[in-house]
């Protein structure tokens, strides 16, 4: 089970602004590059899952993580999801983002899962979009601020796993507070957001 405090940025000046006040906490900045896949027969989404394969681009030595998700709730913040993730070889990734019928071919623990849990015996790609992510190292906890990057628009995100997420939310929100950055509750995942084709409102 991943656990993370979501809070939402309203526009690009506070995202900015953020960034700048944490600056000197960064640790990295990660360009990923997100792709969603479900069984031909939606056998994924129909049990509120979703496979997802991420790429890591900007380093000399890229990297590609597979990730199984389901079962994913926001409430007040703070998002529970399960999650199981294992790093593959980034030209079998790619090989996939290509033809999403060769998933079924890769030795991955997660994929033998997709397959005997949901009966999955085929995949369908169903695009993706971009994220920029900047880490920091805050007060104990890591900050992951995001900029994503849609077809229909960009989003600005504030992500913390953490296994005390209440206690860490209002840390979070306090900071925010006292250097006076909007900040809502993020009520969807980016997926979802992803999903339905707009920004939310």
């Amino acid at each position: 089970m991943e656990i993370e405090v979501k809070l939402r940025l309203p526009n690009k000046a506070s995202h900015q602004k953020l960034l700048q006040l944490l600056s000197p906490f960064r640790i990295t900045t990660h360009n990923q590059h997100n792709t969603f896949f479900d069984g031909l027969g939606s056998e994924l989404s129909s049990h509120r899952a979703v496979l997802r394969l991420r790429f890591h681009e900007q380093t000399d030595l890229p990297k590609c993580f597979i990730c199984l998700k389901a079962n994913a709730v926001i409430t007040n913040g703070v998002s529970r999801v399960e999650e199981d993730e294992e790093e593959v070889d980034p030209s079998i990734g790619y090989a996939c983002l290509e033809e999403p019928g060769k998933l079924m071919d890769v030795d991955s623990r997660v994929l033998r899962r997709v397959k005997e849990e949901f009966g999955v015996n085929s995949f369908k790609g169903l695009g993706g979009f971009r994220t920029v992510r900047s880490v920091y190292e805050w007060n104990g906890v890591k900050l992951e601020v995001d900029e994503v990057k849609y077809e229909f628009g960009d989003l600005y995100e504030v992500e913390c796993e953490s296994l005390e997420p209440e206690r860490v939310k209002g840390m979070i929100e306090a900071f925010f507070k006292d250097n006076e950055i909007e900040y809502s509750d993020s009520l969807s995942s980016k997926f979802a957001i992803f999903r339905a084709g707009k920004l939310p409102s």
